[in-house]
């Protein structure tokens, strides 16, 4: 397993389909992970720190697991198949649960808890970017700063 940043979200043309890029924290490869427009909205949302006047799903898990006292201690993005990917949410009570990787990303980025992501998915599914190709990165970074939770809702 290694671990995992999330670089930001992003709506992938001309498909209009959004993407969550993750990086490697030690090591070039990055993980795009194709996922649903409310997905990305609250990764977006979590990164940028809005707080909507209602919970939204994942700061309702968030409420959840501070109100029993459960702590979110690991995400890890398990397995890729068939364009597919699946995550694992693992709790400090040893208690694992199986969740989407979106979904888990989204949690990840409210509670602080540290995303991971095996081996075998970054070899698959990785794509590692030449430091000659950074600048194709920092300009991704510079969308990222620009774009609002909004430009990800269905029209």
């Amino acid at each position: 397993m290694r671990e995992v940043d999330v670089m930001g979200v992003r709506v992938e043309m001309p498909s209009n389909q959004p993407i969550v890029l993750l990086r490697e924290v030690s090591g070039d490869r990055y993980l795009p992970i194709w996922i649903g427009a409310v997905e990305a909205t609250a990764i977006a949302f979590a990164q940028q720190g809005v707080v909507p006047p209602r919970p939204l799903t994942h700061d309702l898990m968030k409420d959840i697991l501070s109100a029993t006292e459960n702590e979110l201690t690991q995400v890890r993005i398990t397995d890729v198949k068939d364009g597919v990917f699946y995550a694992t949410l693992v709790f400090g009570s040893g208690v694992e649960v199986s969740a989407r990787p979106s979904d888990s990303i989204a949690l990840a980025l409210r509670t602080g808890t540290t995303i991971f992501c095996a081996d075998e998915v970054l070899d698959e599914a990785g794509l590692a970017v030449p430091a000659e190709q950074e600048d194709e990165v920092e300009r991704f970074r510079e969308f990222l700063d620009h774009v609002s939770p909004e430009d990800f809702e269905a029209h």
